[in-house]
């Protein structure tokens, strides 16, 4: 691994993922929604920043585009299971997020099957879901911190949006992923 900050940058991401349901071991509410919130959203803004700076700085590496979908399921798996707690599984909440950690996993397992087959890149929409779960997860802990009221009904109205578009994308990766398996099948 090269120590370049992009990758530093990403590590923390992965770092910052348990220190999130840290908070709530070690603290009392609303300092641990407090402090997951501000975890979570440092983690959210170097999901941006690394690739970012990884692409300016002609330092995109291998270890990189490892680390960084695993940092990014890192954070919104460990978030979920926050949030699930947080929430007390409410409904409104539980659906979407099931449906999101649910894809996550899902799209993972497709990837790692076809082992990086370029066919699974990374899509605007794709793009776009992040950063809606992103937005929505850090609205819902920072709701919790303040118990509640119109952040926490934006971050679940962003929450089903991001359900949406995660479904979408995921049925997109997996019509791409089944075509191409079916295409690998033909050629034998």
């Amino acid at each position: 691994m090269e120590p370049t900050i992009p990758n530093l940058l990403t590590i923390g991401r992965v770092i910052a993922a348990p220190l999130v349901v840290g908070a709530f071991l070690t603290l009392t509410r609303p300092a641990a929604d407090w402090v997951a919130f501000l975890l979570f959203s440092a983690a959210a803004i170097t999901d941006f920043l690394d690739g970012w700076l990884a692409r300016k700085w002609g330092q995109v590496s291998g270890f990189g585009r490892m680390l960084d979908p695993i940092a990014d399921k890192a954070m919104v798996i460990v978030a979920g299971a926050v949030i699930f707690y947080t929430t007390g599984l409410d409904p409104l909440v539980a659906a979407p997020m099931t449906a999101i950690l649910l894809r996550e996993v899902l799209v993972s397992g497709l990837r790692e099957y076809l082992k990086g087959a370029e066919i699974l890149s990374v899509t605007t929409l794709a793009k776009w879901k992040t950063t809606v779960q992103m937005v929505a997860v850090g609205a819902i802990l920072l709701g919790g911190a303040l118990g509640g009221g119109a952040v926490m009904t934006i971050g679940v109205a962003l929450l089903w949006l991001a359900a949406l578009l995660t479904v979408i994308t995921g049925w997109d990766y997996f019509a791409k992923g089944v075509a191409y398996i079916r295409s690998q099948e033909d050629q034998k």
